[in-house]
């Protein structure tokens, strides 16, 4: 389970126009929750190593609150409006999880069929007991037993997320 932690990110607008005096967003300008958001965005590890991008494509149309976002990435794009950038260091809590133990698991080698050729970091497909496919990561291959990592690959890691928002609709 993952611990509370403080809900203030620190955030730097990268606002392109920092020479001039901001001007005064109004309540129907800003993104709240419900507001269907078109942007461009990026993820990358603090290291700036490039998770995922679409900068160089088409921006992204969401609507925050949905589920389209998780709400650590969210709460950085609440009270912006569109024409503003930002960045924001997303804490792995925040981001996509801290790791879970419990997702790290032991299947004895028998469990795979015979001629799957199994190697470290390769990602398989499970079903769990409900009948949802799960995909796993193969973290180690014993004698008798197969590691598997069943946590989001970004899980532990903490998250520089830019935004560069296009456009704001509110919902009547």
């Amino acid at each position: 389970m993952a611990k509370a932690v403080d809900n203030k990110l620190p955030l730097r607008d990268l606002d392109r126009h920092s020479d001039t005096a901001p001007i005064a967003a109004t309540a129907a300008d800003t993104i709240g929750s419900g507001c269907k958001v078109t942007l461009h965005f990026s993820l990358k590890l603090v290291d700036q190593q490039l998770i995922d991008s679409n900068f160089d494509s088409s921006p992204a149309t969401l609507v925050l609150g949905n589920g389209d976002m998780l709400p650590g990435f969210e709460r950085v794009l609440l009270g912006k409006k569109a024409g503003d950038t930002v960045e924001a260091l997303i804490p792995a809590a925040e981001a996509f999880g801290m790791i879970n133990p419990d997702n790290q698991q032991r299947f004895p080698h028998f469990q795979f069929p015979p001629d799957m050729s199994l190697a470290e970091n390769m990602m398989i497909e499970f079903n769990d007991a409900s009948g949802y496919k799960q995909a796993g990561r193969v973290t180690h291959i014993g004698k008798q037993y197969v590691e598997i990592d069943f946590n989001h690959p970004l899980a532990g890691r903490d998250i520089v997320f830019a935004a560069a928002i296009h456009k704001v609709e509110h919902h009547t």
